[in-house]
């Protein structure tokens, strides 16, 4: 009887504890276990969403893996020369620009030469003229972008299009901010958060949610390299928040 009174307080403690917070481990590079700070449930949800939207893509058969930009990402603009959609591109840079912190950087650049980064705002029609592998995919999408890397799974090149003939302002502000932030490394659409970018489904939100702020901030952390599978980024993201 008293052993099972134990049992009972025993249970009751660790019930409180797991509300409070919860306490994990990592490894580093070489397997040996290193202890993890607690991380609240926030933090934990933050790890698993990352895991969700940056490893791997919507469509295609590439590895679920981390990617992303190592070296500038300098964006040059094609097709309509929108002044509200240029003021909200250069609005959705400057939140980006604050949030990396790996010396990654987003120029607008004013000639094509120097850029590795279409954007294209007009019709899918113009866009697949300009891009024809993308014909398949216009007509179900009113925004598209596709990215390119190397050997080392760096981000090094890509393309978009915003649709500014069926999409209405609102709706062009959305997908620029979608697919910019997609191209990225963050990939893949989630079906978790209503009022994040990445939600799988349609909507019209023109800002970031927290959850996308904090994991585009861990992306683009210098602790985060390239090539993570969901184990190995799994530990690093923890480490990483149990030092904040």
């Amino acid at each position: 009887m008293r052993r099972a009174k134990n049992l009972i307080k025993l249970k009751v403690v660790f019930a409180l504890l797991a509300l409070a917070i919860i306490v994990s481990s990592c490894a580093d590079d070489n397997g040996n276990e290193i202890e993890v700070e607690a991380l609240t449930t926030y933090e934990l949800s933050v790890v698993d969403y990352f895991k969700d939207v940056a490893l791997g893509f919507e469509f295609g058969n590439a590895s679920e893996i981390t990617r992303k930009w190592t070296g500038d990402m300098n964006v040059f603009v094609k097709g309509a020369q929108d002044a509200n959609l240029l003021a909200e591109l250069e609005r959705i840079k400057n939140e980006l620009n604050q949030l990396a912190t790996d010396n990654f950087e987003m120029n607008i650049v004013d000639s094509e030469a120097g850029a590795n980064y279409i954007i294209f705002f007009g019709n899918s029609a113009d866009y697949v003229n300009l891009y024809p592998l993308q014909s398949n995919l216009v007509d179900s999408n009113w925004g598209l972008f596709s990215i390119f890397w190397n050997g080392n799974q760096q981000l090094n090149g890509g393309h978009m299009y915003i649709d500014i003939e069926r999409a209405n302002e609102q709706e062009q502000k959305h997908l620029l901010r979608e697919e910019l932030t997609q191209s990225l490394g963050l990939a893949k659409d989630s079906p978790e958060y209503d009022d994040s970018i990445f939600q799988q489904e349609w909507t019209r939100t023109n800002e970031y949610a927290q959850i996308d702020r904090d994991i585009i901030k861990l992306l683009y952390h210098p602790e985060v390299s390239t090539g993570l599978n969901a184990i190995q980024v799994d530990s690093v993201l923890k480490s990483i928040l149990s030092k904040n």
